[in-house]
């Protein structure tokens, strides 16, 4: 038996992941697959394959083309959500901003440096045509329990998540909404430690094909609204709109996908250098 190790977001996007673990789908192929929730998201899942703590990893798109550019040993195998993510722009529900436009030269919350509510703070500034340079500024926070902890005391103006995860703090305090920034790309991707890749490449074939068979079909699931709702503390409306707006992929990243997020990164100043595309995508 082969022992590997997933890290991902506990988040609906990865229910699939959770379907086939419970479901001991992995063990068919003499894999015993063991996944680990990462709560401070991609930067903390960056710093986990840099050190071997996990083998693989479901991970931001943008996130982990930064830190391979700037020496993680992984490389992207597939796409895993095709949609964009529609990254919510949050305040304190007692903030007295209520656009993003007051939000101009304030501090965005982020869980750390290299993280997607880093990445995207910068695409959202970009958005608005701030200045960069010096209106835009951050507040380490680690996760969403520290936005939810320090934006109601001050620390921190904003903070950008995933829209769906954070509506019931939204609908029930402390978060107030106050618009949304979708990623120009597709937001979620499989990447895999290159020693993985180079010592056992048919076993990551093997469990890349189980999960794929789960979302090909994933949406009509006999009931994955209810099971979704229950699961994140979701409503079923709220849940309804988010399948219809989400879309998983069993695809690789495509040459000119890298290209728009190495372009951005560029643009933005948080990469140095463009890589090739082989040394940042891994085909199976």
């Amino acid at each position: 038996m082969k022992n590997f190790r997933i890290g991902g977001v506990p988040e609906h996007f990865n229910l699939p992941w959770y379907l086939t673990l419970k479901n001991k789908e992995y063990l068919d192929v003499n894999i015993n697959l063991r996944w680990k929730d990462y709560h401070g998201g991609t930067g903390d899942m960056c710093n986990a394959l840099r050190s071997g703590e996990i083998d693989m990893a479901v991970i931001l798109t943008e996130g982990i083309v930064k830190d391979i550019t700037q020496g993680n040993p992984s490389k992207i195998v597939q796409v895993f959500i095709d949609s964009p993510l529609i990254w919510g722009i949050h305040v304190s529900k007692n903030s007295s901003y209520t656009t993003i436009a007051d939000l101009k030269g304030k501090k965005a919350a982020i869980s750390r440096y290299g993280s997607g509510s880093h990445l995207m703070a910068y695409v959202n500034a970009e958005n608005q045509g701030w200045d960069i340079e010096n209106e835009l500024h951050f507040e380490v926070i680690k996760n969403l329990n520290g936005a939810l902890e320090n934006l109601p005391k001050g620390i921190g103006d904003y903070f950008m998540w995933e829209k769906f995860t954070t509506k019931p703090f939204v609908d029930n305090g402390p978060f107030k909404l106050v618009g949304h920034c979708p990623t120009p790309w597709p937001c979620f991707v499989i990447a895999v430690r290159d020693t993985l890749l180079e010592q056992d490449p048919i076993a990551v074939k093997n469990m890349l094909q189980i999960i794929n068979k789960t979302t090909k079909n994933f949406k009509e699931t006999p009931g994955v609204e209810q099971l979704i709702a229950e699961r994140y503390n979701q409503k079923i409306e709220d849940v309804q709109q988010w399948l219809s707006l989400t879309q998983w992929s069993q695809k690789q990243l495509s040459a000119l996908e890298l290209k728009k997020v190495q372009d951005k990164l560029l643009q933005l100043e948080l990469i140095e250098n463009r890589l090739l595309e082989e040394n940042i995508l891994f085909n199976l």
